[in-house]
């Protein structure tokens, strides 16, 4: 099981990052939804179909979203 590094690095296992097609040196993104940290690798529309269901609040700054994330 990977475990959170002193400066708060993961290392997926080779078996996730060989299913999802992840090289050393390719761009991953990272998502807070519902609790759960969500981790897609960066290409054009990767997070649209895992997303779908997190409803975006435009009245909401930016700033207010991360802080709410947070609690």
């Amino acid at each position: 099981m990977p475990k959170v590094s002193a400066k708060r690095q993961i290392t997926l296992p080779v078996s996730q990052c060989e299913a999802l097609e992840i090289e050393p040196g390719d761009d991953v993104e990272s998502f807070i939804a519902y609790g759960q940290l969500i981790i897609v690798k960066k290409k054009r529309g990767a997070a649209r179909s895992v997303l779908k269901h997190v409803l975006g609040n435009p009245s909401m700054t930016d700033e207010e979203s991360m802080e709410n994330s947070l609690q």
